[in-house]
C-alpha cells in the first residue's frame, strides 16, 4: 500500500530522509503503473516516432544512474558507462531497435538496482551536502538538490508517459 505522507525516513538527515521518501513514493506509484504489463505491452510504440514502456523505465533508471556519478563521484560518466547507459539516456531510433524482448523483471531488476545504491549513498550524507554547489562545463551552478529533484521530476514526467501509453495500448 502506498503511504501518502512525506515524512523524513529512518537512517536519513532531515531533508535527506524527506528526499529519499519522496523518491520512493514516486517509485511506488511508477511500479504500481507497470506491474500488470507483459512484454508486448512493454514494447509497444504508438507511432514511429515514440518511445516504449520498456524505454521509458530504463530511461528512468538511466537517468537516476548518472546522477548517482555526477553528484555521489563528480564526474561524467566513462566510455564503458556511456555504452551501457547512453541508448536508455537518448532514447529515440536506437532505443526503439535495441531495446525491446526484455521482461517486466529485467526492468524491475535495473529500477530496483540503481536505486538500492541511491539510496545507501544518500543514508552516508548530511543536509549540508544537498545544498553544495557544482557548475556545469557552460558555467551554469547546480546543487546536489536540484540533481536528485530532477530524477523525481523525470521520472514523474515519463510515468506520465506510460499512462498515455497505456491508454493507447488499450484501443490497439
Amino acid at each position: 500500500m502506498i503511504d501518502y505522507r512525506i515524512k523524513t525516513k529512518d537512517n536519513f538527515t532531515e531533508k535527506l530522509g524527506e528526499l529519499a521518501c519522496m523518491l520512493e513514493h514516486s517509485r511506488e506509484v511508477t511500479l504500481s503503473e507497470i506491474s500488470h504489463l507483459n512484454q508486448k505491452d512493454l514494447d509497444y510504440l504508438p507511432n514511429d516516432s515514440s518511445n516504449s514502456i520498456g524505454s521509458l523505465l530504463l530511461h528512468i533508471a538511466s537517468i537516476e544512474y548518472v546522477h548517482q556519478v555526477i553528484s555521489f563521484e563528480k564526474r561524467d560518466l566513462t566510455k564503458d558507462e556511456y555504452l551501457k547507459w547512453g541508448t536508455a539516456l537518448e532514447l529515440g531510433d536506437k532505443a526503439r531497435e535495441g531495446i525491446r524482448n526484455l521482461s517486466i523483471e529485467y526492468y524491475l531488476d535495473k529500477l530496483s538496482e540503481v536505486r538500492e545504491f541511491t539510496l545507501t549513498y544518500l543514508k552516508s550524507k548530511d543536509d549540508k551536502w544537498l545544498f553544495e554547489e557544482n557548475k556545469w562545463d557552460n558555467g551554469i551552478s547546480y546543487n546536489n538538490y536540484y540533481l536528485w529533484f530532477h530524477v523525481m521530476e523525470d521520472e514523474i514526467n515519463h510515468r506520465g508517459q506510460i499512462r498515455r501509453i497505456k491508454r493507447l495500448l488499450k484501443n490497439r
